[in-house]
């Protein structure tokens, strides 16, 4: 059993995937935007590119790897919330979906691994 709480280790795993992105030079635009029928965890901007980023966090004992959490289902739930997202701010940018996984030490929330995916999925 882990010391921390799940709520704890997605924050950690979220902070992470945001100091990653500064790195990459992205510009962090909101962070936990959210609609009673979806939330982004990460909105950035690089390039000319609008990022809706979904960040995964899973500790060093799990089985499966992050994205695969990242479901049909899920990711509708994103999409309706990048639709309201830029509803709420118009503008002129290409947009892209992407997946953060963060891969952590469960008794440390030391960072183990962050596999960034662009374009993860789509819009159908």
């Amino acid at each position: 059993m882990s010391i921390f709480s799940k709520k704890q280790t997605g924050d950690a795993g979220e902070n992470f995937c945001a100091k990653y992105l500064k790195k990459h030079g992205y510009k962090i635009l909101s962070r936990n935007y959210k609609k009673p029928y979806g939330e982004i965890d990460i909105i950035a901007f690089k390039n000319g590119v609008l990022c809706f980023v979904e960040v995964k966090t899973r500790n060093d004992q799990s089985l499966t790897r992050a994205y695969e959490a990242v479901d049909y289902r899920k990711q509708q739930r994103i999409i309706k919330a990048a639709q309201a997202y830029l509803i709420d701010n118009p503008n002129d940018y290409m947009c892209r979906f992407d997946v953060c996984e963060v891969y952590i030490v469960k008794d440390t929330l030391k960072v183990l691994e962050i596999n960034y995916i662009e374009n993860a999925f789509e819009m159908r």
